[in-house]
């Protein structure tokens, strides 16, 4: 009995010993490598700003805004209307998008105006409607023109108009000069002028009543 003791105690060990070597002998286990993706790179800093070559610049349209202030100038309102005919004749008329908003804004005006009942600051709003209405390059043109008392007059006997004694805001004769009838109402209806309004309202009505005209028929 003790022999057997002894035998089974023995094997015992040696298992043991045999468990022992084979920890021992065991291969470290793999940790898989981590592999970092390449990212784009990011805009530079510097302190607290950000690098500003990296983001693109934003730019604002800049308006040219309309000069009444040289000499002799005309109202800021015959500037648009007289500005505007005498846009014509130039490479940057009025199109016909323009025409719509603008013929809708001068009639608004007319109807303001002829009520007696405008506020001076309804009338400078559509005004500044009727300029924003129109490209900085027309401002610029218009500018270029330097309407004045002289230019005005020199349109109305283009047109056979005459300024009278008024300050081409809307007093004066109307009365046509240099022209026959049937030249002066030729002239006038190309240039849609009403012959028989513009005696009694002046010439301020009769370039009014010319840019109406010239904006209804625009295509």
């Amino acid at each position: 009995m003790k022999r057997i003791f002894v035998v089974f105690s023995l094997a015992l060990f040696l298992f043991a010993l045999a468990a022992c070597q084979s920890a021992s002998n065991a291969q470290p286990a793999i940790v898989p490598e981590v592999v970092s993706e390449s990212l784009p790179p990011s805009p530079e800093i510097q302190g607290d700003a950000v690098d500003q070559t990296a983001i693109p610049e934003q730019t604002a349209e800049v308006r040219v805004a309309l000069d009444s202030t040289f000499e002799n100038a005309v109202s800021s309102r015959l500037l648009l209307s007289l500005g505007t005919l005498k846009l014509a004749e130039t490479a940057m008329p009025v199109n016909s998008e323009q025409a719509a908003q603008l013929l809708m804004l001068w009639n608004a005006l007319d109807n303001l105006t002829n009520s007696g009942t405008g506020a001076d600051v309804e009338v400078t709003a559509l005004l500044t409607q009727i300029e924003n209405t129109m490209t900085s390059e027309q401002i610029v043109a218009i500018n270029a023109m330097k309407l004045t008392q002289t230019v005005m007059q020199e349109w109305a006997n283009a047109n056979g108009i005459s300024m009278g004694t008024g300050n081409g805001d809307g007093a004066g004769s109307g009365q046509g000069r240099g022209l026959s009838a049937e030249e002066r109402a030729a002239r006038q209806a190309e240039q849609g002028v009403d012959a028989g309004q513009s005696g009694s309202n002046g010439l301020s009505s009769a370039i009014n009543e010319a840019l109406i005209n010239y904006l209804a028929g625009v295509q």
